[in-house]
């Protein structure tokens, strides 16, 4: 049995959210197809190896950021829930451990309301990344934006 969405409180999520200038389509693909992922993901500087990537419920999610810097970050999650065009769901079984649940919402033809709500199972394990989290979820939105401007263009 597939798990479900957590319901949870405020104190125990980090949700950001951004409106862009593209479709919601064309969202839901960056957001799905491996290939405009590992462009994007993470924060300003960081590189990705996408190990597996099987995007269905039950399906694995496994890569390694590596930072600009230095340091390589393993990532292992679980597909839960995707519904195109509107929804992806995941657990993160890599530390720190928290489910995603991305939601696309299209506002106008070509803009599109992204909420990324980050759920934990407390309060404290939020808090611990939470001072860190909502500038680097920035960082990634800002990726995100450039690469749906080479997708457009490309299109």
């Amino acid at each position: 049995m597939t798990p479900e969405i957590i319901l949870t409180t405020p104190d125990c999520e980090i949700v950001s959210s951004r409106v862009v200038n593209a479709s919601r389509d064309l969202v839901f693909t960056a957001w799905t197809d491996s290939n405009h992922l590992k462009n994007w993901w993470g924060p300003a500087g960081f590189t990705n190896t996408f190990n597996e990537f099987d995007l269905r419920p039950g399906g694995k999610w496994s890569f390694i950021m590596h930072g600009p810097e230095k340091g390589n970050y393993p990532n292992e999650c679980e597909f839960i829930k995707i519904e195109k065009p509107s929804l992806i769901a995941w657990n993160r079984s890599s530390k720190p451990i928290f489910q995603v649940v991305a939601t696309f919402e299209a506002v106008a033809d070509n803009q599109t309301k992204i909420v990324f709500k980050q759920i934990f199972n407390s309060a404290n394990e939020c808090n611990k990344i939470k001072p860190y989290v909502i500038d680097k979820n920035e960082e990634n939105f800002d990726r995100l934006e450039n690469e749906l401007v080479q997708m457009a263009s490309s299109s």
